[in-house]
């Protein structure tokens, strides 16, 4: 049995208690993700009926998410078009759920 490893050096100390970086959204990123939600993947089609926003906005908004990677889409596309918008399905970034969350509370505040 090995001995227990210690994290002493510094580039450890950054990589896992560094601070993360503070996440912060615009009005329709937080109604896109609200109407995401953070359990199952959203087709297109129902963020634009949950959010009200126009199809070519809601495409803009969409891609930065992905762009960012708090979102990703099934199937995966770096980058989705207007016309496959509402078949494509999205979810949040499992990696960035707690940051997501914690900017979405904040907006509140």
């Amino acid at each position: 049995m090995s001995p227990r490893v210690r994290c002493e050096d510094r580039v450890c100390e950054v990589l896992f208690n560094g601070p993360m970086r503070r996440i912060k959204l615009s009005g329709r990123e937080h109604a896109v993700l609200k109407a995401l939600g953070f359990a199952n993947a959203v087709p297109g089609a129902e963020v634009q009926d949950y959010t009200q926003m126009q199809p070519d906005d809601l495409t803009d908004v969409l891609n930065a998410l992905l762009a960012a990677g708090y979102i990703e889409s099934k199937p995966y596309r770096e980058q989705v078009t207007l016309a496959e918008m509402p078949t494509v399905e999205f979810e949040a970034n499992p990696a960035y759920v707690h940051e997501l969350k914690a900017a979405m509370a904040r907006s509140w505040v």
